[in-house]
């Protein structure tokens, strides 16, 4: 009785370690989902505030499907804010020759795919240990370490090549040294 229940014991261990093994097909290097069911701040875009006309009568009359005064305009406002007037911008804007620029050696009508298969290959290839895997612990920076970039010394090697970087901040560590 004891001899069975302790092989029982043994294949439940196995089966719940081989089923620890297995994992989504494809590997996920950054661990963002929520665990809270609390509402996305970002899916809320407020209006502008509603104004009271001086006379009611000037009001005009209503369009059925069409903008108001209170509705976002977020291309008008980012040319305000930029000191720019939105009123002598008019239409989309022309993103014709951006995209003649930026295909200018060609184009690879299957890019995406290409990329989704190269990317789903290198998250497969750095998808963290087992432990790191259970733990559901982030291997996203660790994966992505030799592409990054050390902004401060390609600002060293900008300056050194005499290259003008006026709005970059100075080295945090340096602030250091000054104080």
């Amino acid at each position: 009785m004891l001899r069975s229940a302790g092989r029982i014991l043994g294949v439940a261990t196995l089966g719940l370690g081989l089923a620890a093994c297995g994992g989504p097909d494809q590997p996920s290097l950054m661990n963002i989902a929520s665990n809270t069911s609390s509402p996305d701040e970002f899916a809320v875009v407020p209006g502008k505030p509603i104004e009271l006309p001086r006379d009611l009568a000037s009001l005009p009359e209503p369009t059925p499907g069409g903008s108001n005064r209170s509705d976002q305009t977020p291309r008008a406002d980012a040319i305000a804010a930029l000191g720019g007037r939105p009123s002598r911008v008019e239409g989309p804007i022309n993103a014709g020759s951006v995209v003649t620029y930026a295909s200018r050696y060609g184009v690879d009508p299957n890019i995406r795919q290409t990329l989704a298969a190269e990317d789903l290959e290198f998250r497969r290839e750095n998808d963290g240990r087992i432990l790191e895997r259970l733990m559901n612990v982030n291997v996203y920076f660790k994966a992505y370490e030799e592409q990054s970039l050390d902004q401060h010394l390609e600002l060293q090697r900008f300056r050194r090549a005499g290259i003008r970087t006026v709005s970059a901040p100075p080295d945090p560590l340096i602030i250091d040294q000054l104080q």
